[in-house]
């Protein structure tokens, strides 16, 4: 309540020293209004004939900037899973053993098994190998354009061929 009073105070003191011309002589008028501004904004975008957004028209998804958001995302998806078995394993009842002869009495067809391991097992390996890719970046190695394309491609193939093969075992 005091901090509040000698503020009231102090400024009251401060704007009797000062003259009341002195506020009208520095004040600078305002030009336009905030409808006016946007107004005039949006018009010379329309005149320029400029697409609205460039990152419709100007900017492509290549296999890199693909690959990035692919890593983000199947690392987001993996710790998701892990975190889920964790507390699957923690708050279920029965164990492991109990739920995989669950799933073997279902008569399951063989291409649905592998289909679904294929599923499990891909966000993992594209996670890895690609985080091993992101490494050598690190390193400072691989970081011309050609080289970023054909390690995107290697990357691509190492997984769909780990995947497959992790998924047939």
């Amino acid at each position: 309540m005091a901090a509040v009073l000698l503020r009231h105070v102090g400024r009251h003191c401060f704007r009797a020293h000062l003259n009341s011309q002195l506020y009208i002589r520095n004040a600078v008028p305002l030009g336009t209004t905030a409808k006016e501004e946007m107004e005039r904004f949006w018009n010379k975008n329309l005149n320029s004939n400029r697409p609205l957004s460039p990152h419709l028209t100007i900017y492509r998804w290549s296999l890199p900037m693909t690959m990035s958001a692919c890593h983000r995302g199947t690392g987001i998806a993996v710790s998701g899973g892990v975190y889920l078995f964790g507390l699957s394993a923690l708050l279920l009842p029965g164990n492991f053993e109990s739920y995989l002869t669950f799933v073997k009495s279902l008569c399951l067809g063989p291409a649905l098994i592998h289909s679904a391991k294929f599923v499990l097992v891909f966000p993992v390996m594209y996670h890895m190998l690609n985080g091993i890719r992101h490494l050598t970046w690190d390193l400072g190695k691989g970081l011309a354009m050609p080289q970023v394309e054909k390690t995107g491609m290697t990357v691509l193939v190492l997984t769909l061929l780990c995947s497959a093969g992790l998924a047939a075992m």
